[in-house]
């Protein structure tokens, strides 16, 4: 059986975690703080904050851009449901952006249209949160230009890239916006669940690192006798959104291998957009500007009937290749219905949700499986 994705996890995580188990601290110990810091340097930024998941992350860095009732928070149609969701829990409300068929990732020629009429209106966005899908970088720079224009933050979801490069600089390096990355399994590295945001604001990153906990700030204080004493206070209407040290000695060990994960990722990608058929699959493409980590590796099934793709993602299961779909356009999730999208709002995010299909890619995943995979594709179109 041959999974579209899976972690890796060897002896020296295993390690690392039971070294942890017999410390003592099993949460809220050294483990943390290390994480954060060997992330803030992997990526380059300033401050970084750990959490239980990438949401936890995406919702804590909403409240610290400020995100409140009825503000509009943008992002893109083609994600993973967490992508709005963020926004939601805030009050605030959802609109959702169109992609281009080559990267997937949001057509900021379109946002650019989107942006004038809303200005307009008087309707325009608190937040932004562009997908850095598969982890392939938007043109950020563009991004940032309309951000200053039209006056609204961005909210990175980089669950995708960790490892990635945007212009040869690190997916979470920009000091103009906060990135979160995802630790879930499937991701680049893995702590179970769990996810990180990173910034080089200290404001953002105090109300995110207190949000996190409780909305609790700790800080020394003289009390009776001159003596210091540690105190606790609560700030912030927050959450228990902390990871425990026992994730994070996980991660400090996956961290290392990091640079690894990527280029395996990379050489499989390679080999698929080597050996793979061109004329009926539409392989993906890399900008200029990007560096992806291909957290996946995803494929649009060149022909108008849905059919054939679908097809194809059965005769691969029958061979036990295990293949998946990211994602169904947000705006079409049942639960969204109700803020009145339907079919036909974002075309381009429509139009890959009826062709694509994810690939397997991971470390684990051996060239003998690769060509596999690429021998049973290559003979259903025959």
């Amino acid at each position: 059986m041959i999974r579209y994705s899976e972690q890796h996890i060897d002896y020296k995580d295993i390690s690392s975690v039971i070294k942890t188990l017999k410390s003592d601290f099993i949460t809220t110990g050294p483990q943390i703080q290390k994480f954060e810091e060997k992330l803030s340097k992997k990526v380059n930024s300033k401050y970084s904050v750990v959490f239980n998941s990438a949401t936890s992350a995406l919702h804590s860095a909403c409240i610290a851009l400020g995100l409140k009732k009825n503000d509009w928070l943008w992002t893109s149609a083609n994600s993973f449901v967490a992508s709005a969701n963020c926004g939601l829990y805030c009050g605030a409300k959802i609109d959702f952006l169109d992609i281009e068929l080559e990267t997937f990732n949001i057509d900021l020629k379109k946002l650019e249209i989107k942006l004038h009429k809303a200005k307009k209106k008087k309707l325009l966005p608190k937040i932004i949160v562009p997908v850095v899908f598969a982890g392939q970088s938007y043109d950020r720079d563009r991004l940032i230009i309309l951000s200053k224009r039209y006056k609204f933050k961005i909210l990175e979801d980089a669950s995708h890239a960790l490892g990635a490069k945007y212009k040869n600089k690190s997916v979470g390096s920009c000091r103009d916006i906060i990135t979160v990355f995802s630790f879930h399994p499937v991701k680049m590295i893995t702590t179970g669940e769990g996810g990180s945001a990173h910034t080089s604001n200290q404001k953002y990153y105090n109300i995110m690192k207190s949000v996190s906990s409780h909305g609790i700030i700790r800080k020394k204080k003289k009390i009776n006798y001159g003596i210091n004493h540690l105190l606790y206070e609560q700030k912030y209407l927050g959450f228990n959104y902390r990871l425990t040290d026992i994730q994070a000695s996980l991660g400090l060990s996956q961290l290392k291998k990091l640079n690894l994960f990527v280029k395996k990722r990379r050489d499989i990608a390679s080999i698929y957009n080597q050996h793979l058929d061109s004329n009926n699959l539409i392989l993906p493409i890399e900008k200029r500007y990007a560096k992806s980590s291909f957290h996946l590796y995803v494929v649009l099934v060149n022909n108008t009937k849905k059919k054939v793709r679908n097809n194809l993602i059965i005769f691969l299961k029958k061979n036990k290749i295990f293949t998946n779909i990211h994602y169904k356009p947000i705006h079409l999730q049942p639960y969204f219905q109700k803020f009145g999208f339907k079919k036909g709002d974002f075309k381009n995010a429509e139009k890959y949700y009826e062709k694509a299909i994810s690939l397997p890619i991971h470390p684990n995943l051996k060239k003998k499986e690769v060509m596999t995979i690429i021998k049973k594709i290559n003979n259903f179109f025959k």
